[in-house]
């Protein structure tokens, strides 16, 4: 299966970050994780990839450098079978 490049934000020891990660594998898409810590100064924040200024949580999910959203966004688009289709690039 083709599919467009999916970078996923999470931190250590998030609940909702370890069940993105577990939603990506179970699906097979191919995933790059990005570690946000509150140290790392070189490493890009979400207010600087494109996520609006008055959210900054993570798991946060980039799909083709398009800001796409949190787990609760990518749990819905899931279960509509649209998360399928948006790593496909079919929208």
């Amino acid at each position: 299966m083709e599919q467009r490049a999916v970078v996923l934000y999470v931190r250590k020891r998030s609940l909702r970050c370890w069940r993105a990660r577990r939603l990506f594998a179970r699906r097979g898409y191919r995933v790059e994780v990005v570690e946000m810590t509150n140290g790392a100064a070189a490493r890009p924040t979400l207010k600087q990839l494109g996520q609006s200024a008055y959210r900054e949580t993570v798991p946060y999910v980039f799909v083709d450098h398009r800001p796409v959203g949190g787990f609760g966004t990518i749990k819905a688009l899931d279960y509509s079978g649209d998360l399928e289709r948006l790593v496909r690039g079919e929208i």
